[in-house]
């Protein structure tokens, strides 16, 4: 349990769910818990979901990924210096 609420005996809790009560009026009270409710499960939910990917990525037993292949690299220094196109190479760009 939280420290906080620890500290709290029953009707510092009364005037505390009052005032709530006051300030929100009692129409907006169950959509306020409805809002909390989701966000409460949404966060437990996505801290589950953390947790197993920690579990999976520290297990042992795990198959390791994938080997990822590097492409060939080319040998041929011809191929890998680029050349400035001449007017031989687009002949309809001579003629302009």
């Amino acid at each position: 349990m939280n420290p906080i609420f620890a500290m709290l005996n029953g009707w510092e809790v009364v005037a505390i769910l009052a005032i709530v009560l006051v300030l929100f009026g009692a129409k907006k009270l169950p959509e306020l818990a409805k809002g909390l409710g989701q966000g409460i499960k949404e966060f437990k939910k996505s801290s589950r979901e953390i947790q197993d990917e920690l579990n999976q990525a520290m297990d042992v037993d795990a198959p390791p990924p994938p080997r990822r292949e590097l492409p060939a690299q080319n040998t041929n220094n011809a191929q890998t210096h680029a050349t400035a196109p001449t007017a031989t190479d687009h002949p309809e760009q001579s003629k302009a």
